[in-house]
């Protein structure tokens, strides 16, 4: 079992950026694949990006590439997401999620095991 916690979401204007944490507790995060996805009201649950265990591998969905950053730090259980140049489409709750294997750039969302509460991001215009 892995258990995951955000942290870092607020409110921003456009242009603006946040960093986004997940800590993971439970068992040597290392063993998993982590990720971000993004839930907006009446929307579908979106993959943002993903990261190997080891953070060599990472993959960014093309609407946030060049502008957000996905990293882990193993040693402090934690995976980070940088958001830079945000905008109000970036509006969401973003969540944690954890899996054992190497696909870290699966886009489904049920082929991820474990998942923090989410934190909201708020971008205002």
């Amino acid at each position: 079992q892995v258990q995951l916690v955000e942290s870092g979401g607020g409110l921003v204007q456009v242009g603006g950026s946040l960093r986004l944490s997940c800590e993971a507790s439970g068992r040597t995060v290392s063993d998993y694949r982590m990720s971000w996805f993004r839930q907006a009201p009446g929307k579908e649950r979106e993959f943002v990006g993903g990261i190997n265990w080891s953070g060599s591998g990472t993959y960014l969905t093309e609407s946030v590439r060049g502008r957000f950053t996905i990293s882990r730090d193993n040693a402090k259980n934690t995976v980070a997401l940088q958001m830079n140049s945000l905008e109000p489409e970036d509006t969401a709750v973003y969540y944690c999620a954890a899996a054992p294997g190497a696909a870290f750039w699966n886009s489904n969302w049920a082929q991820w095991d474990y998942w923090g509460q989410g934190t909201q991001v708020t971008v205002s215009s």
